[in-house]
This record gives structure tokens, sequence and C-alpha cells, in this order.
């Protein structure tokens, strides 16, 4: 599955800068923060999935 990001100038960076840290690219990294996300436990995903969503939730109603 490819999914697209859209991140924020100052995300982007954030991005980069930790992929290099890690010599990673930073869709390396991205990929591998998304596997570690939905590899959680059901209730540690559930309660990190909760916080995402209200965290941007005002993006998500934008996008809509």
């Amino acid at each position: 599955m490819k999914i697209t990001l859209e991140l924020t100038a100052e995300q982007q960076k954030q991005l980069q800068e930790a992929a290099r840290r890690l010599n990673l690219s930073p869709e390396d990294l991205a990929s591998a923060a998304v596997r570690d996300l939905v590899g959680l436990p059901d209730p540690q995903f559930a309660q990190m999935a909760d916080r995402v969503l209200a965290r941007n939730a005002e993006l998500y109603d934008r996008l809509r």
C-alpha cells in the first residue's frame, strides 16, 4: 500500500533531521513509524490512535 502524507514545513524538517540522524531516508523512517504504531497491542494502539485523531480533528474537518 502506498500512502501520501501532508506535512507542514516544520514537520518535514523534523522528519528529515530524524531520518538523517538514523541514517535512513525520510520515507523509510515514516514507514517504520507506521509499522510500529500498527504493531502496538490493541489497547495501546487504540489509545494512540485516539490521541492522534483528537490532536488533528481540525485538520480532518478541513479535509472533508
